[in-house]
């Protein structure tokens, strides 16, 4: 019996990924999971706010050095109009590589310390320039990047085509200058969701991580204020990316891999049943430590024993919306008695 898989091209012992969360930026955690079993792992997040907001911290806290380097490139520039702009980019990548040195040592002591992928991740939220950032996290070792976007539709001036071309954008940007496979984790947040994910595994996304989960607000009602909803998954939020998963299985040109709400091996049977290459934990992780991977895994060889299947190719999407005798099932939006099984 196999769980082998490949996933955007890598070759991972199982389709069990440990996805980006606050766990995962931990070298002590990353390789306690990869001893537990895992086919790969996410690294913690850098996010595009924090990147901005420490890139102009680190300018101002500087400003002498930069009145330094001014005067040099000065120097240097006089009498070519054009040098400025290559002495502010400069000066710019410097801020950036400032800000980004400890997660890119992040990378390189992970890659070491672990046999399995290591697969870095960036939190995007608008077209800022992240070729410089890829690059620099290819170069540190990584054996693929998580784009990690998520663009919530809240302007009331922007239509929905404008927002969704943002990952286009991002995504053309990033793989023109990485050798490295890019996934995209992404929300629901589309005007057209399935001809949208489509369009993006043609435009070359390597895998599509469905979905992730954002940060919810909620109202405290005793002390009126604003506060956080759950940030954990519960039991049933693995449905909606069932749902997707099943309906793009066959379909796209590109991996799929399951996230949120997967907390034992029954659900992550479930996302390989519909179709996914792969799955994504976390939650699972908060709640139950390492020692949830080697259940899930050992839940799904004997699953698989029970059912006489010797590797995950057996099964996967075999219940996908294009394997199925009544794929309706999974476009429906209301009850109906016949599907659920109940008055």
């Amino acid at each position: 019996m196999s769980l082998t898989v490949k996933y955007m091209g890598l070759t991972l012992r199982n389709p069990l990924i440990v996805g980006s969360c606050g766990l995962t930026g931990n070298l002590k955690n990353i390789r306690e999971y990869a001893e537990m079993g895992a086919g790969a792992v996410v690294l913690k997040s850098v996010f595009e706010e924090q990147i901005r907001m420490e890139t102009e911290q680190f300018l101002k806290s500087d400003h002498e050095k930069l009145k330094e380097w001014t005067a040099t490139f000065d120097a240097i520039v006089s009498g070519a109009p054009h040098a400025w702009d290559e002495a502010e980019a400069y000066i710019a990548n410097f801020a950036k590589e400032h800000t980004l040195k400890d997660y890119l040592e992040f990378v390189r002591e992970a890659r070491q310390t672990v046999d399995i992928p290591v697969i870095a991740s960036i939190h995007c939220v608008s077209k800022y320039d992240w070729t410089y950032f890829a690059r620099r996290i290819q170069e540190a070792g990584a054996d693929a990047l998580e784009l990690n976007i998520y663009v919530l539709p809240s302007d009331f001036n922007s239509e929905g085509v404008q927002n969704e071309q943002v990952y286009f954008d991002i995504l053309k940007e990033v793989k023109k200058h990485l050798a490295i496979p890019v996934a995209l984790k992404i929300g629901s947040y589309f005007s057209g969701l399935a001809f949208t994910l489509k369009k993006l595994s043609e435009a070359g996304a390597d895998a599509l991580v469905l979905f992730n989960k954002p940060y919810n607000p909620d109202i405290d009602i005793h002390k009126l204020a604003l506060t956080a909803s759950d940030i954990y998954s519960g039991e049933n939020q693995y449905q909606k990316s069932l749902r997707w998963i099943a309906s793009l299985s066959g379909v796209v040109s590109c991996d799929l891999a399951a996230s949120t709400g997967i907390l034992n091996a029954e659900t992550a049977i479930k996302q390989l049943l519909a179709g996914a290459d792969a799955f994504q934990i976390a939650s699972a992780l908060y709640k139950h430590g390492a020692e949830i991977i080697p259940q899930i895994l050992g839940g799904i060889e004997s699953w698989m024993a029970e059912k006489n299947f010797s590797s995950v190719a057996d099964f996967k999407g075999m219940l996908g919306k294009s394997k199925i005798e009544h794929p309706v099932a999974y476009d429906r939006v209301q009850f109906m008695k016949h599907y659920a099984k109940i008055e």
